[in-house]
């Protein structure tokens, strides 16, 4: 820092004795600092404003040489496009009711959900519904089997019957329709006989 010689002071005393007489002169100068310089807190703000400026340029300087570099373009022609792969959608519940003969009370319907989870296949899903489908058509198209109200749910190839029949004649026979079914894999006969 740079000073200025602003103030320079000169005392002089005098002490007398009854010997002799002494004469001290002293001078003092006093130095102030140079007010008209860069303090130091104005020097670290511009230290602070010269390594942003930097930092940023810099990173301006990256990004444009990243996109700039002729082998930019060719490592993205050879990366692959990525595959998204969505999970099979939870099939909704399936209600099956068959329509009840007009002198007997009519079963509560059935309603069937596919297992938590996500983790059954779309073909056995599809699978179901094909032979869900299959039966419906056979009982609707039998008049016999069409006036009894039998319910029939499919569960993984797995066909369940609940109702109520006259005879153990139309029991059996009612199953042994639901076997001829292509894809069936096992029958749950809950049909219970009821005698007049």
């Amino acid at each position: 820092m740079a000073y200025d010689e602003g103030q320079a002071k000169r005392s002089r005393v005098v002490v007398e004795t009854p010997n002799a007489k002494r004469e001290f002169v002293q001078s003092e100068s006093v130095r102030s600092p140079d007010r008209s310089g860069v303090s130091a807190g104005m020097v670290g703000v511009l230290v602070v404003v010269a390594i942003a400026l930097i930092t940023m340029l810099v990173l301006f300087w990256m990004s444009n040489q990243q996109t700039t570099e002729p082998n930019a373009k060719t490592l993205a022609q050879q990366q692959p496009a990525p595959v998204i792969q969505q999970a099979p959608a939870q099939q909704p519940p399936v209600i099956i009711q068959q329509p009840a003969p007009a002198t007997a009370t009519q079963p509560a319907p059935i309603i069937i959900s596919p297992p938590a989870g996500g983790s059954t296949e779309t073909t056995a899903a599809n699978n179901d519904g094909t032979i869900q489908l299959a039966i419906d058509k056979q009982m609707t198209d039998d008049p016999t089997l069409s006036s009894l109200g039998v319910t029939a749910t499919v569960m993984n190839a797995k066909v369940t019957l609940i109702g109520s029949v006259k005879s153990e004649a139309l029991k059996n026979q009612v199953e042994k329709m639901v076997r001829r079914i292509k894809g069936v894999k096992d029958v749950d006969n809950q049909i219970t006989v009821v005698a007049d």
